[in-house]
């Protein structure tokens, strides 16, 4: 399905005022900060989205276009290849030039020709770079999501302990008790259908078995990762693939990031500042491989992104977003029978690695980077977290990460064979 002209503006008009507002908390100096090679500044994540509407859309589309600064076609490119070769994704950080403030006024360049063509470009002009546009406007919503967890990187490791903003914690609410919910398998139709929007990864919807099995009722919570904790469970081999335990080993893991023992007590970082860790909330930013230990541990496993992608087909998308204002996780309401937090909360790690579904096609032309490059030494999550935009989400939907990556929020919800 094509979309129509005026659900591209109103989409590209909400996108981009969305990421300044979640930029409005933040002094220009929180913005250039780079805080190891997978954060990036602020900053970069304002010049990046806006390059992708000048480089794949405006230099196309519009032939009369004139770039804010040459120079940018270069600095702001993440990782395309066919466009030249991008800067190291590691010295982001490195560069005071262009400042906030020559940033700014790119994007607002970039919006107003971009603005000019999705009113006044012909039917066929806009029909033809429509699929692009609506790319790039889905592109900015998962940076949204990357600006806030790599914000958080950024002031958790400040000494001060700088905070994105000051507010009171959420009540606190007991966690439902975990309960396991038999799915009955059998031959299922996996990805997207078609007709909506989806990425290339998502594709083609295809039929996979799948034997029955058993599936949590809610994500793992932070209290029952203190009982991993305190068995050991960060210090016994047994538990962990050999690769996953020599990341523990040399990244001294003894507890998810952001967690720390103060007085006998543990202590979490949010956006909100440091507070004391709440047992019911499920547990974040953990890796894949601290997620399989775990569910060794718990005599349990980590569900295929097949079981996952069954049980949450058909369920409504709600759950705790971005939107929500929270930035946190929060713990579990079961609803009866049924499963909670499949939606937001947390980024669920699966057992599966990031792979192309069989008859995969990638984007055309110079997207076809987007996804399909990254399908190696990769695991897939689903579900989205607290700090996803709700209508970015689906259940189809495949974010992946390598096995160590930690900074996201990203969390766990155990399986199990069928009884």
């Amino acid at each position: 399905m094509v979309p129509t002209r005026p659900s591209l503006i109103a989409g590209y008009d909400r996108v981009r005022s969305f990421t300044l507002a979640l930029v409005e908390p933040l002094a220009n100096e929180d913005l250039v900060v780079q805080t190891m090679p997978e954060v990036s500044p602020t900053k970069w994540h304002l010049g990046h989205t806006t390059w992708f509407f000048e480089t794949f859309v405006l230099r196309a589309a519009a032939p009369d276009y004139r770039p804010f600064d040459p120079r940018y076609h270069h600095l702001f490119n993440s990782y395309y290849q066919v466009i030249g070769e991008p800067p190291p994704r590691e010295r982001r950080g490195q560069w005071s030039r262009p400042t906030v403030s020559e940033v700014r006024d790119y994007r607002r360049h970039v919006d107003a020709a971009m603005r000019a063509l999705l009113s006044g470009a012909s039917d066929e002009l806009l029909a033809a770079h429509a699929a692009t546009i609506e790319v790039g406007i889905h592109h900015e919503e998962q940076h949204q999501e990357l600006i806030l967890t790599d914000v958080k990187h950024v002031l958790a490791s400040n000494p001060l302990g700088a905070d994105y903003r000051r507010r009171p914690a959420h009540p606190s609410r007991a966690a439902a008790p975990l309960e396991w919910r038999d799915q009955a398998g059998g031959t299922i139709a996996l990805g997207h259908p078609g007709g909506e929007f989806s990425y290339d990864n998502e594709q083609p919807r295809h039929r996979v078995w799948l034997e029955p099995f058993q599936l949590a009722s809610r994500a793992v919570t932070c209290g029952e990762w203190l009982a991993f904790i305190t068995d050991g469970g960060y210090l016994k081999p047994e538990l962990w693939l050999a690769e996953g335990f020599d990341a523990c080993v040399a990244g001294r893991w003894r507890a998810p990031l952001y967690w720390e023992a103060r007085d006998g007590a543990w202590t979490i970082a949010t956006l909100d500042g440091r507070r004391p860790l709440d047992e019911s909330e499920p547990v974040c930013h953990v890796s894949w491989f601290e997620a399989d230990a775990f569910a060794r541990f718990s005599g349990a496993r980590l569900p295929s992104e097949a079981e996952w992608e069954l049980a949450a087909s058909g369920q409504p998308v709600r759950g705790n977003f971005v939107e929500s204002g929270a930035l946190h996780p929060r713990p579990a309401t079961n609803p009866p029978g049924g499963l909670a937090q499949l939606f937001g909360d947390v980024w669920e790690w699966t057992a599966s690695p990031y792979r192309p579904y069989p008859g995969y096609r990638p984007f055309q032309g110079a997207l076809a980077e987007y996804n399909g490059k990254f399908m190696c030494n990769q695991f897939v999550l689903r579900g989205g977290s607290c700090a996803s935009p709700e209508r970015h989400l689906r259940a189809t939907y495949r974010n992946f990460f390598p096995p160590t990556a930690r900074w996201q929020f990203t969390g766990l919800r155990l399986a199990r064979d069928g009884r």
